[in-house]
């Protein structure tokens, strides 16, 4: 076998990073003796699980240097933006956020304003800082998230505004502390970065190549988080599917998934994101096997069409992607299947957003999440030609929803009278008098109880439904 081309942090350099948060820590408990108060950070995410995980490591190592992570940015001595690139729209928003924390800074001109993630992790973006944002004091990108306690320390001492950019070279760095959001639900990231160069998309660029963590790296953390009580464990990658792959390990990601499901305790698993150029039979047989995988898989399509699929450079057509969905139906005829799909790619004719209209009736998804075309800088697609108007691509996206609408309503609809397990996430952030929960499908359930019942598994008597959620009575 080849030997794997993991890059793991040097030991020195993970001995710097802990002397530096040692460093913060002294400083800020000396603040505390000195004042009173407490050193607090506030961490603002955007985007996807990836970055919601990466956020938590960037809590863990707050906590680890004596600060205490807030709620609001609004007294805050340190606020962290950690930003997402996958839509316009996500970087304006992001950009909208921190010119918002200008008032901040003014009120408190010791603040430090730290903004990382995928946004900055693109040139002309860090650029874009520099210029019209100099009260931002730290930049850093995806590959220098472990590398924070030296970048806080380099700024409260040196003074001056620092902009770490991205290297061609992506460390593993194992062992950073988390401060989980969630006391029972988890993420673990597998591997990080993406080969796969969708035409359309800006994640191999700003995440750079692929590399998996060491299996038992990860089976470790997964032993732990199972022995702290969690109830739900989410593996998490770009693509779970080509875990292993580039760095020769001794096993591949099915796997992986049915040794953490072998492990002893009472939790479930699930996985995203699933290529579909990758899903194996081998990785559906691991799933109809293993109880403790959920029946869930969320396998992104993107679109109907042929010719548009390969001007997407998915390296996949309808024909194999049908495979896969009747192997999962044939195998676990019980599996939800989600996906995600993008309206009004350049080029993509009436004829193209038909044939991805008729397979999402074919398929009969039981969630979709679907998507406007969004041009990102540097990717080939932004300069195709052929590009769909906004107004083309509005109206082709309200049809796509009007039909999955119907899809989802009939098929939740058809859970009316039974009782699926939940897992009660506890109260409903839209409406704090009821619950909610997940079934293993992933399906949202609202219910009443007492918000003592989060964590916990139970039968929920499912009432009524509409496209979105299930409502019922916990079966108690």
């Amino acid at each position: 076998m080849e030997k794997s081309n993991i890059i793991k942090l040097n030991p020195s350099d993970l001995e710097r990073q802990k002397t530096c948060q040692s460093e913060v820590l002294r400083h800020n408990l000396e603040f505390e003796k000195t004042t009173g108060l407490e050193k607090k950070a506030f961490i603002r995410t955007f985007g996807c699980q990836q970055n919601e995980a990466d956020s938590e490591k960037i809590a863990g190592m707050c906590r680890e240097m004596g600060y205490r992570i807030s709620d609001t940015p609004e007294g805050a001595d340190l606020i962290v933006v950690n930003t997402c690139a996958i839509r316009e729209h996500a970087e304006k928003k992001a950009l909208s956020v921190i010119g918002q924390y200008k008032h901040e800074k003014e009120k408190n001109r010791d603040m430090i304003i730290a903004v990382c993630g995928c946004m900055v992790s693109q040139k002309h973006r860090v650029d874009q800082i520099k210029k019209s944002y100099p009260y931002i004091d730290l930049v850093f990108g995806t590959a220098s998230i472990h590398k924070f306690p030296e970048l806080l320390w380099n700024k409260m001492t040196r003074n001056k505004r620092l902009f770490e950019l991205d290297s061609e070279t992506y460390e593993m760095a194992e062992g950073i502390p988390i401060e989980r959001n969630h006391p029972f639900k988890a993420w673990v990231s597998i591997m990080y970065g993406c080969n796969n160069f969708c035409s359309y998309c800006i994640v191999p660029y700003v995440r750079g190549r692929e590399r998996s963590r060491e299996p038992e790296d990860i089976l470790s953390e997964v032993r732990d988080l199972i022995g702290k009580g969690y109830r739900e464990i989410t593996f998490l990658g770009q693509n779970v599917n080509s875990y292993g792959r580039t760095d020769h390990l001794s096993c591949d990601f099915a796997d992986l998934l049915e040794c953490a499901a072998k492990l002893e305790g009472d939790f479930r698993l699930r996985f995203m994101t699933s290529h579909p150029k990758d899903a194996s039979d081998k990785l559906i047989d691991v799933m109809a096997r293993n109880p403790k995988i959920c029946n869930q898989f969320h396998l992104p399509m993107q679109s109907g069409s042929d010719a548009i699929l390969k001007a997407m450079n998915r390296h996949y057509d309808m024909e194999r992607y049908m495979h896969i969905v009747n192997y999962i139906r044939e195998k676990i005829p019980d599996c939800a299947i989600s996906s995600d799909i993008i309206v009004g790619f350049p080029g993509e004719t009436e004829a193209d957003f038909e044939s991805t209209l008729q397979a999402l009736k074919k398929i009969r998804f039981d969630m979709l999440y679907a998507f406007i075309y969004s041009p990102r800088v540097g990717t080939p697609a932004a300069s195709m030609e052929n590009q769909v108007s906004d107004e083309v691509k509005g109206e082709r996206f309200r049809r796509l929803l009007a039909v999955q609408n119907e899809i989802s309503l009939e098929l939740n609809e058809a859970m009316v009278g039974t009782e699926p397990l939940v897992l009660c996430e506890g109260p409903s952030p839209e409406n704090k008098a009821v619950l909610s929960g997940r079934t293993e499908g992933n399906k949202i359930v609202f219910f009443e109880g007492s918000p003592a019942l989060a964590g916990k598994v139970f039968p929920v008597h499912i009432e009524r439904a509409d496209p979105y959620a299930l409502y019922g009575k916990a079966v108690l």
